[in-house]
């Protein structure tokens, strides 16, 4: 259990954070870059929103919000910023480096003619998937298996095989190679497939469709859940139903959250940074709101069984109020949540 100090003052110090980013970022970034990282974070925590202007305009400094936008453009197309930093960042934020649940999936939108395709590696935690590592797609539509394999290879580079519980996908993320790549490796999976997903029936010595195997089933119509798994198919459903964690995530960076799709950004490494930035935030933000529901005030539920309000999005509320009003309601360190130790 996480036992945190109480913070004496009524906002969030820059200071703080720009000490904790100090010591992750060492030797990687220089003074002023994470300064930025700083200001940024704050800012998109404070207006819930990518977009520049509102960034720029909500950086607490006395600099001109013009002058504010134009070092956030010069940050997104000049700095080197890495990727395994914040993989590391955020997977130190972890509880429990061990026994890891991976889901894999894509989200995309339009931007003008202009197709942004985001493949996404996150870790469950909860009741979301902390997003650990990302490709941003040069195309529209499903990922292919190389990029699937370089995904989930960077992460095992990183931080190692024996992590890994298992990964979850959807029916996208199927095909020869690609399995083969996690039997090799001995990576557990739970992947959903297509009920006319073709596999081999050693009954019959031939091909049949998936659906074929659930023939006598005869109640109409039915949208089967068929999951493929490495072993203990028999907790296949309970495994898969985590999968949709992964989505919370997605609502969280998109419209439920830091509005992401209104970013004007299509230049991929650019993008990519943004993203990189974004993450820090949402994991910053989730901490706070699972915090402040087990521990403080409960989020309310419905009569229909689910929360009143996400625990991302209560996180996110109650940081971004804080950060406007320099009213700290609860007291909270709210730095030490991006904190691990």
């Amino acid at each position: 259990m996480m036992t945190l100090k109480k913070n004496s003052s009524t906002s969030v110090k820059d200071i703080e954070l720009l000490r904790l980013f100090k010591a992750h970022f060492k030797g990687d970034l220089n003074l002023a870059r994470i300064r930025l990282i700083c200001l940024f974070i704050n800012a998109l925590c404070k207006v819930k929103s990518v977009n520049f202007v509102k960034i720029s305009a909500g950086f607490a400094t006395s600099t001109d919000a013009s002058s504010s936008y134009r070092r956030i453009q010069r940050f997104m197309a000049f700095v080197d910023f890495s990727s395994i930093w914040v993989a590391k960042l955020i997977f130190s934020l972890l509880p429990q480096k061990k026994g890891l649940i991976l889901s894999i999936d894509r989200t995309n939108w339009k931007f003008g003619s202009k197709n942004i395709n985001i493949l996404m590696l996150g870790v469950s935690y909860k009741n979301v998937a902390f997003p650990i590592l990302f490709k941003v797609l040069d195309k529209r539509g499903n990922s292919n298996t190389n990029e699937r394999i370089a995904l989930v290879q960077e992460f095992v580079d990183c931080f190692g095989k024996d992590c890994i519980d298992c990964l979850l996908a959807e029916r996208e993320f199927v095909g020869e190679q690609w399995l083969n790549f996690l039997n090799n490796n001995n990576i557990r999976y739970f992947i959903r497939i297509r009920n006319n997903f073709k596999i081999f029936c050693p009954k019959k010595q031939r091909e049949i469709t998936a659906k074929h195997l659930f023939h006598n089933i005869k109640d109409g119509k039915i949208d089967f859940c068929i999951i493929v798994a490495f072993n203990k198919p028999e907790l296949a459903l309970e495994y898969y139903a985590k999968r949709w964690q992964i989505e919370t995530l997605f609502r969280g960076l998109k419209s439920s959250g830091f509005n992401l799709e209104e970013t004007h950004l299509t230049h991929r490494d650019r993008l990519r940074k943004l993203i990189l930035l974004v993450m820090i935030a949402f994991v910053w933000c989730y901490k706070i709101g699972d915090f402040i529901d087990e521990k403080i005030k409960p989020i309310t539920i419905k009569k229909h069984g689910r929360r009143a309000i996400t625990v991302f999005k209560y996180g996110l509320d109650y940081l971004s109020k804080c950060l406007l009003s320099g009213f700290n309601k609860y007291n909270l360190n709210l730095i030490q949540f991006l904190s691990c130790t």
